[in-house]
């Protein structure tokens, strides 16, 4: 792993939903564009209730049929120095942020966004967590982080590529 690439971690509760998703999205669409040798994707969750779990069944079924595989993916939770480790630590709401933000050191506050702040056109804020509900949620889920996804690449792209 080459220390020059962009770091980019996604953050959502437990890691086996939204955060996956987006790890699995955005990493799609960085090997479509061939940056992949240039940009690091992780996701992570702030709890500890699913650590070494695949992502939710229906994370993955919802994924499969827009031809993304998160199958591979195992939940862990933010460590203390990816706050050091990474360029880009992305939460799926407020309530993620806002404890990211709890935890991070002062120096990488800066870091710390909302995911939906680079898809501003979708006149939302926060990625909806899908797990009580039924499979719409997680329908909705991909077409909030699809268009996010566009969104970080072209910022990555215009200032660090």
């Amino acid at each position: 792993m080459s220390d020059n690439k962009v770091k980019v971690l996604f953050v959502c509760m437990g890691n086996i939903c939204r955060s996956p998703t987006a790890h699995g999205v955005f990493r799609n669409l960085v090997m479509q564009q061939g940056v992949s040798e240039l940009i690091l994707i992780d996701s992570a969750g702030t709890h500890a209730y699913h650590i070494g779990e695949a992502p939710d069944p229906r994370a993955m079924s919802s994924a499969r049929r827009r031809g993304v595989d998160i199958s591979d993916l195992r939940a862990r939770r933010v460590a203390e120095d990816d706050f050091e480790h990474f360029d880009y630590i992305l939460a799926m709401d407020r309530d993620n942020l806002e404890i990211l933000a709890n935890k991070s050191p002062g120096e990488h506050g800066h870091k710390i966004r909302l995911f939906l702040d680079y898809a501003p056109h979708m006149n939302e804020a926060e990625v909806p967590d899908p797990y009580y509900g039924g499979m719409n949620g997680f329908e909705q889920v991909l077409d909030l982080v699809e268009a996010a996804a566009e969104g970080l690449l072209k910022e990555i792209r215009n200032k660090h590529l």
